[in-house]
């Protein structure tokens, strides 16, 4: 049992040995074939390389044969240029030993003319000195010939000549001053009249009050309140007096102030409106008023600014422009004015080259006193040059603002185009207003000043106080009279009277001689 056991042990043993040996055989078959192909593609590979690296080779020793052929050529080629570049050297070299040679050809040439005319130098002093001395004995002859020394025969001729030609030349300064009189004051003429012809403005005037249209005339008692209290409450806080009267659905804002008139009619529109109309809202209202009022100076002042193509002005310098606005001058609007200043005073200034920009600047700043001349003490002229000052306007505006009223001596072309353009804007027809009564008393104020001079016979004030015209006594006023009496007249005229534009004073000397024929 136990022999069985073993024997089936080594029998099972031994097949196991068997079919190990004979999986190991195959499998070693398998592996050697798998090797052998391996082997075979590694083998193609090597061959491919040393393919490559032969035509790599190959290729190596054409380029090295290309690379001397290419060398070969630029070293002939930079054999040539370097030929060349020598030739050429070689030639300019050539040149500038001329041209050195030529230098100092011309060298020593300007060195003999140097001693030519050091020559004639000592020569032409040898000559002065010779022809001073011929000079003065010459002079020292005729002294003692005539009997008198050099300065007293020119004190002589002096004399002669001026007793001889002094009428005639007088006349002859005089016919010149004339002519040319006649053409600047033609010139002149032609320059106004074409700004003013260029320049198109409105001739209406402002008035003094302010109409308010009613809806009804009930509304009337209501602006005037329980014992006047509304309208004693809207005077007092808009600073106009308020006029009630018969007229129908109307009632008047009256006041020297356009600003203050201005924001009473928009207030009492405003209330009228509303129809709340009782003292704590009329403060109310009033107050806004005032506040948008504000608004629109600082926007006219933008406007006025941009019109003339200013900029760079600060908003409080452009506010009180805009204040202007709501100012007048004998009727006329004073920004109104400026703007018609700036026009025509810059339409000069390019006719005759004078500088444009200072002018326009010149003529729109030069009443900006009178926005604050009842605020501040002073003329609008000194309150105008401090606002400008404060400012910092350049100073060729400050001289045309000190001088458009005379104030200061005129000094540049621009101050009197300014002066001319404000002379221009007030006196145009239409531009000012004026009382008849105050109109008749100018006039007369007019004719007794001249009629007041030694020597006047007759004085007339014409073309609506624009021109007086004086008539004198041939036998008192002579020709040289004439002219001292119409300045004497205007001078008189300019301190004593007060008048807007300019006034022209015609002195007529006239002498008439009859004799009667039998």
């Amino acid at each position: 049992m136990d022999n069985t056991i073993v024997f089936l042990a080594l029998l099972g043993g031994a097949g196991l040995g068997v079919l190990a040996g004979w999986f190991l055989f195959n499998k070693g078959k398998h592996v050697s074939a798998t090797l052998q192909a391996d082997i075979s593609k590694k083998e193609q590979e090597v061959e491919r390389l040393n393919l490559r690296i032969a035509q790599a080779q190959s290729q190596i020793k054409t380029a090295e044969a290309e690379a001397r052929v290419a060398a070969k050529e630029l070293l002939s080629e930079a054999k040539a240029q370097a030929a060349e570049m020598e030739a050429k050297l070689e030639k300019e070299q050539g040149r500038i030993e001329e041209k050195e040679k030529t230098l100092d050809e011309k060298v020593r040439e300007l060195e003999r003319q140097r001693a030519n005319i050091a020559k004639q130098e000592q020569e032409v002093v040898s000559l002065k000195t010779e022809l001073t001395a011929a000079s003065a004995s010459h002079r020292e002859a005729l002294e003692k010939v005539s009997k008198l020394t050099q300065e007293q025969a020119k004190e002589q001729l002096k004399e002669e000549l001026v007793h001889e030609f002094s009428s005639f030349y007088a006349g002859q300064a005089k016919l010149v001053k004339e002519q040319f009189k006649e053409e600047a004051e033609e010139e002149a003429k032609n320059l106004l009249a074409e700004a003013m012809q260029r320049y198109a403005s409105e001739v209406a005037t402002e008035s003094t009050a302010t109409v308010v249209q009613l809806p009804s005339d009930d509304v009337k008692g209501k602006i005037i309140g329980k014992e006047g209290r509304n309208i004693t409450a809207f005077e007092a806080a808009t600073g106009v007096d308020i006029i009630i009267d018969d007229t129908p659905g109307a009632i008047v804002i009256s006041g020297y102030d356009l600003a203050r008139r201005y924001v009473a009619k928009l207030a009492m529109e405003k209330l009228i409106k509303d129809g709340r109309i009782q003292p704590a809202r009329i403060e109310e209202v009033v107050a806004k008023m005032k506040e948008e009022v504000g608004k629109m100076m600082l926007e006219f002042g933008k406007r006025a600014a941009e019109e003339l193509s200013i900029t760079n002005y600060p908003q409080d310098l452009l506010k009180i422009i805009g204040r202007l606005r709501f100012r007048t001058s004998y009727g006329q609007n004073v920004l109104k004015h400026s703007l018609e200043m700036a026009n025509i005073g810059r339409m000069l200034a390019e006719e005759i080259g004078a500088d444009a920009k200072v002018v326009t600047e010149g003529c729109l700043l030069h009443d900006i006193g009178k926005a604050l001349d009842h605020e501040i003490a002073g003329t609008h002229v000194e309150i105008g040059l401090e606002i400008a000052r404060k400012f910092k306007v350049r100073p060729e505006v400050l001289h045309c603002i000190a001088s458009h009223h005379g104030d200061t001596p005129i000094e540049s072309p621009e101050a009197f185009i300014v002066a001319a353009a404000d002379a221009i804007s007030g006196a145009r027809p239409g531009a000012r207003r004026e009382s008849f009564e105050a109109y008749v008393r100018r006039l007369k104020e007019l004719e007794e000043v001249a009629k007041g001079f030694e020597g006047v016979k007759r004085a007339f004030a014409i073309s609506a106080g624009r021109e007086v015209r004086v008539y004198v006594d041939t036998e008192k006023v002579d020709d040289l009279g004439q002219a001292r009496l119409a300045k004497d007249i205007a001078e008189k005229i300019e301190k004593e009277l007060t008048y807007p534009g300019v006034i022209k004073v015609n002195v007529i000397r006239e002498r008439r001689i009859e004799e009667v024929a039998k």
